[in-house]
């Protein structure tokens, strides 16, 4: 059995948090997409720590983490992570796998990633400069290298021949960056890597579920970021959505059973990109600070605005959604008035669906208004304690979306959580 927990919005939503939290009711966590543009921040034993790449399940021992062969894996930040986790105690050797097929980012990936968004200039997506797109370019033109093949003494050979492919491109950009320490310092986490678990991911994962074991399959960045689905082309280069975790992980359909989603209490995106609901204003600047939204990857400010009902019942429709965890709720404690986007108006008519290419047109979100709770909300533990007023905002959730709200995350610890 298979349980998915991704995100419904733009990323950002605390998955990390809350991957850490389920974690301790499966056997398995695996991650079936993203690259290290995905930053999930945990706190253990009141420390800060983000993941780039390891399944946020790492820190429960006797948990199996899985990088899936969906995921994009640059060696450098892996070794780097490996090492952090290390540092905590934790024994990364015994209960951290890595798919073969899973596709490697060079250094020239993370060049040519670069070098493409500076000739986009006013047009560019907002890249994370990872090397994510050219990676998964590589692995769609049939070009990439992968985990397997660190283990095939043609290697080097291999290597050779795509950077030889990536400079000829490279030099049509006039990229004139020096990447020397960047192929040094991969070359030694290669050797790294090689001494990692590196399974066949498929057949490891199903073994698992044959046995009756239960997964967890963690997703990254969020739906609205999906390559098909999300506001295209501000969007990831992977499937972010339910239907990703089958060729991710290399697992049936039938096999899934929850899919669990998370939105925070309000909306936030990085980069370029439309977002109806964004607020250029005291109040997007309060939750901003107040929330401390700022990218875990790049350390960019996110944009902030109201929750999304049109973009949110779009991403529940996609991905099956069957239970909905909502975090910071905390943040709108102090908040006198909340607004909740029940539909939009585009060309003066009122629209309640995605359309086809949001960032070509001028949309106006239609608001529902709510009295704020004004309530410090960090403290409670029941979902009964919680003000009236913050539960008519999430009944007005559960009765527009007809998903419950199971969970509320009121603050950054493991256990600020309530089941509601």
């Amino acid at each position: 059995m298979v349980d998915v927990i991704l995100g419904l919005q733009w990323g950002d939503e605390g998955k990390g948090k809350i991957v850490d939290y389920f974690a301790k009711n499966y056997d398995v966590i695996a991650r079936f997409q993203g690259g290290p543009n995905a930053g999930h921040t945990l706190y253990v034993n009141d420390k800060k720590i983000v993941l780039h790449q390891i399944p946020s399940g790492i820190f429960h021992e006797n948990k199996v983490n899985l990088i899936g062969n969906g995921v994009v894996l640059d060696p450098v930040t892996l070794k780097k992570e490996c090492e952090s986790v290390a540092a905590l105690g934790v024994d990364f050797r015994k209960n951290l796998f890595i798919s073969e097929r899973t596709h490697l980012i060079l250094p020239t990936h993370r060049a040519l990633d670069k070098a493409s968004e500076l000739s986009k200039g006013q047009d560019k997506i907002g890249s994370t400069l990872k090397g994510i797109g050219p990676a998964y370019m590589d692995k769609t033109g049939r070009n990439g290298l992968r985990v397997g093949d660190l283990l095939d003494n043609n290697f080097t050979t291999q290597y050779i021949k795509l950077r030889m492919k990536h400079q000829r491109l490279l030099d049509n950009f006039n990229f004139q960056d020096d990447i020397t320490d960047w192929e040094e310092e991969f070359f030694d986490a290669i050797e790294f890597l090689k001494t990692l678990n590196i399974v066949n991911g498929e057949y490891f994962i199903n073994e698992k579920i044959n046995k009756g074991q239960r997964v967890l399959a963690e997703g990254a960045q969020g739906s609205m970021l999906d390559v098909d689905f999300g506001t295209f082309p501000f969007v990831t280069s992977s499937s972010t959505v339910s239907a990703g975790v089958c060729s991710g992980l290399g697992i049936a359909p039938q096999k899934i059973k929850d899919v669990i989603g998370i939105t925070k209490a309000y909306c936030t995106r990085v980069g370029s990109g439309p977002f109806p609901t964004e607020l250029s204003d005291a109040t997007g600047d309060f939750i901003r600070n107040a929330g401390n939204e700022f990218g875990s990857t790049t350390g960019r400010p996110r944009r902030c605005g109201w929750i999304d009902m049109v973009a949110l019942q779009f991403a529940c429709m996609i991905n099956g959604v069957t239970k909905i965890v909502m975090t910071k709720a905390d943040i709108l404690d102090s908040l006198e008035e909340l607004k909740v986007c029940k539909s939009y108006l585009i060309n003066g008519k009122e629209e309640s669906r995605i359309p086809f290419q949001m960032n070509r047109l001028h949309i106006e979100p239609i608001y529902q208004s709510f009295t704020g709770w004004n309530t410090d909300i960090s403290k409670v533990e029941i979902y009964d304690n919680m003000p009236e007023k913050m539960k008519t905002y999430i009944e007005y959730i559960n009765h527009f979306l007809g998903i419950p709200v199971k969970f509320i995350s009121n603050g950054p610890g493991r256990e600020q959580i309530v089941t509601a």
